[in-house]
């Protein structure tokens, strides 16, 4: 099974902490952010991305306490620079609000600088 396969499957067998955040975000497309759930990213599947901040968010259970594997895989991700955020379900489950201030806050910083300064939509980059 490929991973847009694989993907495809996670995104129809959310954990119920990934449907109550994904009913979150979707709401954030009001104020110009686009989030996907489940995209498949240089050989991952992440929970949640914001391509345009550079913005992952993981929602974790128990089994990723002190998961080595996710912190070479968040290593990778900042070298790209992408900003990780990593929830845990109980923070889902009783605290929604700080979840989403604290993805907002990091979403009104903007794309990281190496971004701004090479957007077309900043006057960066190459005319199209």
């Amino acid at each position: 099974m490929n991973l847009r396969d694989r993907a495809r499957i996670l995104r129809k067998s959310m954990t119920p902490q990934e449907i109550m955040l994904w009913s979150q975000l979707k709401h954030l497309n009001r104020e110009g952010y686009h989030f996907r759930r489940q995209p498949p990213v240089d050989g991952y599947i992440l929970d949640f991305a914001e391509f345009h901040h550079r913005l992952i968010i993981e929602v974790d259970g128990g089994q990723h306490a002190g998961d080595e594997k996710d912190k070479r895989r968040d290593a990778r991700f900042s070298q790209a620079g992408f900003k990780t955020l990593r929830f845990w379900n109980h923070e889902i489950n009783t605290s929604m609000e700080g979840v989403i201030d604290a993805i907002l806050a990091v979403l009104k910083q903007g794309p990281p600088p190496a971004l701004r300064a090479t957007s077309p939509a900043t006057g960066g980059g190459k005319p199209s």
